[in-house]
């Protein structure tokens, strides 16, 4: 429900209950629990209070690795801060750094700007924001700090469905990683229309799995000695180019 935060988390609490399987991580979409407000006065929380503590909660119910953003609000500033949150309540964050200008929320939010990438069960994991897909540089796969699954949660709009099964097809194949994207469903207080869209993809593009339009969840299984040997296979990231980001 759109900026009810109390109703959001309790939805979500109920689905994650009736998973049909434990899970080794739980992603859930973009400010999942407002839905993608500006109104920051009524939506952004300070850490530690009401969703981090329900984020620390299920993630110790389920032995999960808990994945999603809000809006926080710290030292005068707001940010659309992703959440990483382990069963131990230890936790690490990511401050979305595209921040969409054609909703206002360069305006509204400070950009982050430090990419995260940690490691979980064997696995290396980099999440990012919804508007992030569009810039590949930000998500380009680096020798010194390589990761296994891209994860993008998101507010992507029905109207440009088209650029979000593209574009994460695409961040897998140029990354030779797994990519997760989880996207809302229905339309927000805004009127924006959103059909989910959520995948799971391979490192060679391929399509896992896709849960549609409706409001779903799925347990979804990946295999890393597959993309161990795909690497192996054909190392094109060994040939890419060195960088830095500002």
């Amino acid at each position: 429900m759109w900026e009810n935060t109390t109703a959001n988390l309790a939805n979500l609490e109920e689905q994650i209950a009736f998973l049909p399987e434990p899970a080794d991580v739980i992603v859930l979409p973009e400010m999942f629990n407002t839905g993608f407000s500006m109104n920051v006065k009524a939506t952004a929380e300070v850490m530690n209070i009401m969703t981090t503590r329900w984020m620390k909660m299920i993630a110790a119910q389920t032995g999960a690795l808990l994945i999603g953003s809000m809006a926080v609000r710290e030292d005068k500033q707001f940010f659309n801060r992703l959440l990483c949150v382990r069963p131990d309540g230890t936790y690490q964050h990511y401050d979305k750094r595209h921040l969409f200008r054609m909703g206002a929320e360069h305006g509204t939010f400070t950009a982050g700007k430090e990419r995260l990438v940690l490691d979980w069960k064997g696995w290396r994991v980099c999440p990012l924001v919804c508007y992030d897909l569009r810039f590949p540089v930000w998500s380009r796969q680096q020798q010194d700090n390589p990761y296994d699954v891209l994860v993008y949660v998101a507010n992507w709009p029905t109207v440009r469905t088209y650029a979000w099964n593209t574009l994460l097809k695409a961040r897998a194949i140029e990354n030779l990683s797994y990519v997760v994207g989880v996207n809302r469903v229905g339309t927000d207080g805004n009127g924006v229309a959103h059909k989910g869209g959520s995948v799971v993809v391979d490192f060679l593009g391929e399509v896992i799995t896709d849960l549609g339009e409706a409001e779903s969840t799925k347990v979804v299984h990946l295999e890393k000695p597959p993309l161990d040997k795909y690497r192996q296979k054909f190392p094109a990231h060994l040939d890419a180019d060195i960088f830095t980001i500002e």
